[in-house]
């Protein structure tokens, strides 16, 4: 059988179709399959209009089935060899008879069962059922209430076509005074074919509205629209991008793609290429065309879902569109660039950053001591410690420009623009511009150290601020970013190879809030926590190290781990990296089970987690084997090895002495020479406990292997 449901609608927001289809590629097959109901496929189409599924192969009815219950205990179902109420209420319920019941052993005694055989259903009628779930069960953002009934879906539904062949599967969708009655009719495209259509079977669904100007496949219409950009692109000499999302959103708002080629006066060019396209494509939607050199032309491509004989008409309209929009952006961006940037500074005075937290001038100077503190650390020379300066001072600047008020998603990329009109140099114009880098997940870098230095001021201002506000990011909700703001610190810091002391711009941060903030209380425990959380998000999910790994770099439970994670994230991302690798190749198979029987049994003792040299804790003349005296050899040739290690964090050093040493540590466990480390002798037992102690700190050098699960 197929099957096929279309809600037809109002047009939909371009970005929840997307989500709409993605929602039922999952929910449907579970839905049917809970309902022992398997096809032979599922497809699942939308369009600005509408949203279908058609559904092959489905059978006309379930299987019968037989399925196992379980019933009350066998004590309290049956007394003296009769049936109690409980079983009586068991059967009933059932619908099967007394005698139906079987007494079968289980892990918690006996009990009762009943293998009871269930009928098949018809399909049509658990459709029915399910139907209604799958329209009403859909999430989006921006759902709305239409008349006088409490149905919510982005937007009004209009009709519904659901179909089992050729046959209307009768189903009502009732919004108070309104109610949707299920049939055969559809519509097609708006302006091309705006009449009622009838689709005479749920198998020729797409070819039927192919034929009145509607392609409900969308990956069909995205990769028709690729082409024809691409070869419209060339038919003007150039080439086009074609960004991932506004094809996506292109797609998502047309259902007869036609794509038309307009233009716009050359003079436009003088503008910055960011705020052309900006115009083009996040305002108008249209694609960009660029020569052989890269560089703009003043063509465009629209992909129109009009009558494409008037294409002529719709391309002049469009031009008449842009060149408005550009006429303002030219008229700004002349009227910006007649000041320098720095005259701009005042109106941040105007600007709310955070109600509590004062206005973006304010967020100015603290980020501007943050970049100070961080370019200590960095032991910059004077011309990089004044460019970092510059560019604190100055990065926001562009917010109260014209351009940046009209085109928001041109701020960082404006500033840069008008630091060099300024005559600003170019480290401070690209730091500028860097310091919002990462914007997400996938962006860019920066490369710059000044966009390096002023983009981590800057969110780590934020987070400072407002975790010591105590709003602090709960499950799903994040309004201020906070997670991207931590991601983008550790991620730059990586990146770029800054030896910087995180834990210490926290505190200071921390302390400088508290101290403009008295009724506050630090937020530094806090925002130590979380860092420590992104750092296990970002160890597991993007470098892909194993779980149990990340915990031996972090520390279950650790605080010296967590404390030395956030002094040095190089150093645990080098760690994490180290220990994953050595794992792959075998070599950590090595050494795992000498420093983790050491670390178990140090534990008894209580010597200091930092100590390394044994010469300190460890009195020779208290050996009664020579596996002792190996033993400590082993460990003062192993110290240089792990103090080279730990300052180069190269330690593959360590490993090799790790390697070297388990031998020996070996026989001293259960060698010819071997000895009772739990010795009845106090002074013997401290001694080598600390034998013990000292490798397990060697260990720690590298990681907590008591948190490494053996494979």
């Amino acid at each position: 059988m197929f099957f096929l449901l279309e809600v037809g609608t109002e047009e939909l927001p371009a970005d929840f179709i997307d989500s709409a289809i993605a929602q039922w590629e999952q929910r449907i097959p579970s839905s049917l399959e809970e309902e022992f109901l398997t096809p032979e496929s599922i497809t699942v189409y939308g369009t600005p209009r509408r949203l279908a599924v058609l559904i092959a192969g489905l059978p006309n009815q379930q299987e019968d089935r037989t399925t196992t219950i379980k019933g009350p205990s066998a004590q309290a179902a049956f007394k003296d060899g009769k049936p109690t109420k409980s079983a009586e209420g068991f059967s009933r319920k059932q619908k099967v008879d007394i005698a139906d019941l079987e007494i079968r052993p289980t892990e918690k005694g006996d009990f009762v069962f009943i293998d009871k055989k269930i009928k098949g259903q018809p399909t049509s009628e658990i459709l029915q059922e399910l139907i209604p779930t799958w329209i009403t069960k859909l999430e989006g953002r921006r759902f709305m209430r239409w008349g006088n009934g409490d149905l919510r879906f982005p937007r009004p539904i209009r009709w519904l076509v659901i179909l089992c062949d050729d046959q209307v599967l009768p189903l009502q969708l009732v919004n108070a005074e309104n109610t949707l009655i299920s049939d055969r009719i559809s519509y097609g495209h708006r302006i091309l074919h705006p009449a009622p259509i009838s689709i005479p079977h749920a198998s020729q669904y797409r070819e039927t509205l192919q034929t009145v100007f509607v392609e409900v496949d969308q990956a069909y219409r995205r990769t028709t629209i690729q082409k024809e950009v691409n070869t419209m692109a060339k038919n003007l000499k150039g080439t086009s991008d074609i960004p991932l999302d506004l094809l996506t959103e292109v797609t998502n708002l047309v259902e007869y793609p036609t794509a038309i080629t307009g233009k716009f006066d050359e003079e436009f060019l003088e503008l910055p290429t960011e705020v052309i396209t900006t115009v083009m494509m996040t305002h108008q939607r249209y694609f960009a065309v660029k020569n052989s050199q890269g560089s703009l032309l003043s063509n465009f491509i629209i992909i129109s879902n009009g009558d494409p004989i008037k294409s002529e008409i719709i391309a002049t309209g469009n031009a008449r569109v842009i060149r408005a929009r550009l006429a303002d952006a030219q008229f700004f961006y002349h009227a910006d660039c007649s000041k320098p940037l720095d005259s701009f500074l005042p109106q941040l005075e105007t600007i709310i950053f955070q109600e509590e937290l004062g206005t973006m001038k304010d967020k100015i100077d603290r980020i501007m001591t943050l970049s100070q503190q961080i370019a200590q650390q960095l032991e910059l020379t004077q011309q990089k410690y004044e460019e970092i300066e510059s560019t604190a001072m100055l990065c926001k600047a562009d917010l109260v420009t014209q351009m940046v008020y009209e085109f928001p998603e041109l701020q960082g990329i404006m500033g840069q623009k008008y630091a060099l009109v300024s005559g600003e140099s170019e480290a401070v114009a690209q730091g500028i511009f860097e310091h919002y880098l990462p914007r997400g997940a996938d962006d860019i870098m920066p490369q710059s150290l000044t966009g390096q230095v002023v983009g981590l001021a800057d969110r780590l201002d934020t987070l400072v601020g407002i975790f010591g506000l105590g709003l602090i990011p709960t499950g799903s909700s994040d309004p201020f970013a906070l997670r991207r703001a931590a991601n983008g610190v550790i991620n730059i810091i990586w990146k770029a190879q800054l030896e910087i002391n995180l834990a210490k711009l926290l505190d200071q941060g921390s302390q400088d809030f508290v101290a403009i903030h008295s009724d506050k209380k630090s937020p530094l425990v806090r925002l130590e926590y979380f860092f420590i959380q992104r750092l296990q998000t970002l160890l597991q999910e993007e470098l892909k190290i194993d779980y149990d790994l990340v915990n031996a770099v972090l520390g279950e439970d650790d605080p010296e781990f967590r404390e030395r994670a956030l002094h040095n994230l190089l150093d645990v991302r080098d760690r994490a990296q180290f220990l994953q690798k050595i794992r792959n190749n075998g070599r950590l198979d090595a050494i795992y089970k000498t420093v983790n029987r050491s670390t178990r049994l140090a534990s008894q003792g209580n010597l200091d987690f930092l100590e390394l040299d044994p010469r300190k804790v460890v009195i020779p003349k208290l050996f009664q084997q020579n596996s002792e005296m190996s033993f400590y050899e082993e460990l003062v040739d192993l110290l240089p090895k792990t103090l080279s290690a730990k300052s180069q964090r190269n330690y593959q050093l360590l490993v090799e002495g790790l390697v070297k040493i388990t031998p020996i540590v070996s026989d001293f466990f259960d060698g010819d020479d071997s000895v009772l480390v739990m010795d009845k002798d106090l002074k013997v037992r401290t001694n080598r406990l600390n034998l013990l102690g000292i490798l397990r700190n060697h260990g720690r050098v590298l990681s907590d292997f008591g948190a490494i699960i053996k494979g």
